[in-house]
Parts: structure tokens; sequence; C-alpha cells
């Protein structure tokens, strides 16, 4: 098997038997990446110093230091996250060429881990989207079918694992931005419970719904980087101080076992109406036919409140979207645009926001700025903080008769490419399935769940925990994995169309 067709779990095992090493992983990564990211482009800077960081770590193996398990797996790096040897950008002209002068707190636990960083990932701008299309560097493209998006904001970071550039890759949820790429590309994503990973270093869209986790191939590899980025950190103050569990554990105890024997398993009817692919529904009800013959008991449960979600989402969002971005003022850091003639901070102020945000970071601005403004902020703001409170209730409510929510991870397959880049409103129902999870803080886990037929491409399941058990996540999603896989006799992802060299892709480039 081909080096970057290996899982992370298993290029972990080869690196420690010293089969390979690090530098023969990363130096295939970059082939690949170099040989198909001018089609995908799914990235938008590569490390210079990856291949060097690989052989210190084949060096520090050799002289016979202990390394964990994933000590020399190459990483793709979401472009939200701070990098103090890369640009950092969260997709936007107005940060273009930005090198932080810190690490992510996250990105800091990958080096001490001994990974290898390849580079930064294509995001829509300051993680809003669904699709990808609203980088400032152009959109990136589904594996699956070029001409298709990704999804978003994380499109970049799903793309890279799914085209098999990375065999891992962090990203960030505010609203479903891990869990929906991954329902479209044929991967897996978590949002960790709120607080469980360090958002210290994550260029901030919405405080209160950002969440930083895992991209992977597998459930398994998505737990043991989980591993390596959880825990508290005192420089993020919404950090829990909880002790965690090893969820690479779980993840192998529930692949082991195959068996949902007492779990309780809730079914949201809010979650499966209207509007979702007749290829979603019926791979999402072979799904849950699988989960009940693995002994698994299925209970349907009302979440009410669920219905506002999305029109509660787009409130809070906005709001503190639009405190968030105030720092961008051409005075700190960051682009700085002189209008002519000169003029005054306030000129050159609104110069630099009008030429460095696009037109979905203005949108969500303003809408939260007046969302915000004296005599609305109760009617808007104060009124959507009401329904998060009910959303939350909803959950505590299910948790009491279920042990995990599950349900789609997106309504449809991926959608071509502009189609509903002009309609925001249909751009945003996208996120329909997975913005509860976000307002309430649980943790959710997206993975395949099969192709749809009458497309082809890729489907994924949510499945949703209460808060601080994200092992439950682990442990669920591991037997359910491997069910899937039984009843398939392979992988998803081996299924996925092969991206070859081309003179053109050489030609294009990927990487900006």
């Amino acid at each position: 098997m081909p080096l970057t067709r290996m899982s992370a779990a298993e290029l972990g095992q080869k690196l420690a038997a010293k089969e390979i090493s690090s530098v023969e992983v990363t130096q295939a990564h970059l082939d690949r990446i170099a040989a198909v990211d001018g089609d995908v482009h799914a990235f938008l800077h590569i490390s210079d110093a990856a291949l060097s960081t690989a052989a210190d770590v084949d060096s520090r193996r050799l002289d016979g230091e202990r390394l964990g398990p994933l000590a020399g797996v190459p990483i793709a790096i979401k472009d939200v996250l701070c990098t103090i040897d890369m640009p950092s950008t969260a997709g936007s002209r107005i940060l273009e060429g930005w090198v932080p002068p810190y690490d992510a707190t996250v990105v800091r636990k990958l080096r001490q881990a001994h990974l290898v960083p390849l580079g930064k990932t294509n995001m829509d701008e300051f993680a809003m989207g669904s699709s990808t299309e609203h980088s400032a560097y152009g959109p990136t493209h589904n594996p699956w079918d070029l001409d298709r998006i990704p999804g978003g904001s994380g499109g970049g970071s799903a793309a890279a694992v799914a085209a098999f550039e990375a065999p891992l890759a962090l990203g960030s949820d505010t609203g479903g931005s891990i869990r929906q790429p991954a329902a479209v590309t044929g991967s897996v994503g978590v949002k960790p419970t709120y607080g469980g990973v360090s958002r210290y270093g994550a260029i901030a869209l919405a405080s209160s719904l950002d969440q930083v986790g895992p991209v992977s191939r597998t459930v398994l590899d998505a737990a043991l980087l989980h591993d390596v980025i959880g825990g508290h950190d005192p420089r993020d103050s919404t950090s829990l101080t909880d002790v965690w569990p090893c969820f690479a554990d779980a993840a192998r105890a529930g692949r082991t076992s195959r068996s949902l024997a007492g779990v309780r398993v809730g079914v949201v009817k809010e979650l499966n109406g209207d509007g979702f692919q007749a290829g979603v529904r019926s791979r999402f009800a072979e799904s849950l036919d699988i989960m009940a013959a693995a002994g698994a008991e299925i209970v349907e449960v009302s979440a009410p409140n669920f219905e506002y979600a999305i029109a509660a989402y787009y409130l809070i969002l906005p709001a503190e979207a639009s405190s968030n971005l105030a720092k961008y003022d051409s005075v700190r850091f960051g682009l700085r645009v002189n209008p002519p003639g000169g003029g005054t901070v306030e000129d050159v102020m609104s110069a630099t926001r009008e030429a460095g945000f696009g037109d979905e970071v203005k949108r969500r601005i303003i809408l939260g700025t007046y969302a915000l403004s004296a005599g609305y902020y109760d009617a808007y703001y104060g009124s959507a903080q009401k329904v998060r409170t009910l959303i939350q209730r909803d959950f505590a409510a299910a948790f009491e008769q279920v042990d995990v929510l599950v349900s789609p991870s997106a309504p449809t397959t991926a959608f071509k490419l502009g189609e509903k880049l002009n309609d925001p409103l249909a751009m945003y129902l996208n996120d329909i399935t997975t913005i509860p999870a976000n307002l309430a803080g649980v943790p959710g886990m997206g993975l395949p769940m099969g192709l749809a037929p009458e497309d082809g491409l890729p489907t994924g399941l949510q499945i949703m925990a209460p808060a601080r058990q994200d092992a439950r996540l682990y442990s669920v999603g591991g037997a359910l994995e491997a069910l899937l896989e039984d009843t398939w006799g392979h992988t998803l992802i081996s299924q996925a169309p092969r991206l070859e060299f081309t003179e053109m892709n050489a030609a294009r480039g990927g990487v900006v």
C-alpha cells in the first residue's frame, strides 16, 4: 500500500517499528500535494520546514527517545490557526502574508508530540461559509468530484485528507465546519465538547461557538489526534480542567467489539425532515438498521426548539463576529489601504476593511452590528440567547432518555460549485443538523455512512453525546464504522476516484 493511503495509526506503528522513516512519509505526502493539489486546491501554504522536522523526528527515534504514537506522522493545519513559521490568513486578504508571533496551543501540542506540519489549508474567509467558496484565495474542490464543493468552512482540511494529501488535519467547527465537510468528502470529523480543546491561537469568529477538532479518514485516527490536542490550557479562559480518558482506547474498544448492545440511540425527529436528499435519508435508515442489528435500542426523540436553531445561530454568530473582527482596523496588523489623497484614521480603516473583507464577511458584520445596536439588542441578540437556552434544555431532556443522538451530518451530498453562492439562505441551511451541537456545547462526530445511490457521492452520519462524554462518541463511532465497513466489504474512502498527476495540474499550482 502506498504510504499516502495508510491511516495515521498504521503510519505511526510502522514509524515506531522503524520500518519506514518520517522523511519518507513526509516526502510521499509532499509529492502527492505537488501532483494533485493544483486541481484540489486544499492548501494555501506548504511548510518549508516539513522535511527538516521529519528528519529531526527520525533522529530522535534512532537515538532511542521515547515518542508518542503519532510522532513523525504528517498533518495539515486549517489556516484559522496561528503558526509561528507559516502565514495565517484565515482565508482573508486582510491577513494576507501575516505570520503570527506565536503558535496556537493545539499547534504547539502537535509539535511537542512530534507530528510534522505539512502546511495550511484553505477555508471560507474567517470561517464564514459552508462551501469554501468564500475564501479570498479561490475555492477548494471536492476530490470525489472536482466540480463540487468540499463543504465549509474547513473544506481545505477535509479535501486534503480525502485526496490523500495528508493523513490527518486540524479544523475548527463553529456551526458544523468540521462535520459537514466530513460528510461530503467521506472523511471523519469531530467537534469536541466546548472547552475540551484550547481555542488559544485560533483566529476567532464567534467565541462562544468556535471549537478546534480533528479531521481524519478513520475514527481511530481522529481519536489519536484528539488525545494530542485535548486538555486544559490556562491561556484559554473557557478551557475545561477535566482529566480526559484516552479516546484512542475508546475507539479501539468500539471497533473490536462491533457491538452496540445496551446503547440507547436517539433519532432526532426534527433533524431528518423536509429538504433532505433521498439518498441521504436511505443511507441513514440503513445505518439505523445496522445499529439495531448490533444491539442498539433505537428511540425517536423530539427536540422541538431545534427548529429555531438556524435563526438563533445567525443572530449570535454575526453579533460575536462583528465584535471579534473589529480588531482588523489597519493600525495594529494586517492589510493597510491608504485612500487616494490620504485621510483620517477612520478613512484608512474604512478603505482597508472595504478592500480586505469579502462579501460574506461584510454581510455578517452588518447583521451582527445591527443585532447589537441600541434598541435592537433585546429583540434580536437577547432573544437568540434565550432560544439557545431552550435548545440546551432539549439536549438535556433527550439525554435523559438516550445515550447518544444521531442524525445525518448534512441534508444533501456535495452540491456544484457556484450553485448556492448567490443564495445565502440556501447556503446556511447546509448546517441545519450540525448547528444545535454548537449552541449547546455538546460533542459531535461525523463519519461516512455510504454513497448516495442517485449521484454516487458520500453521505455522513452525525453522532452527538452529552457534554464531556466525548469518549462515548469514539466507542459508538468505532463500532459503527467497523459494522458499516463489514457490510460494504471495504472502506468508503477507498472508493474515491483516483486523482492523478497531469501537466495542467502542475502548471496551475495550487499553493499561494
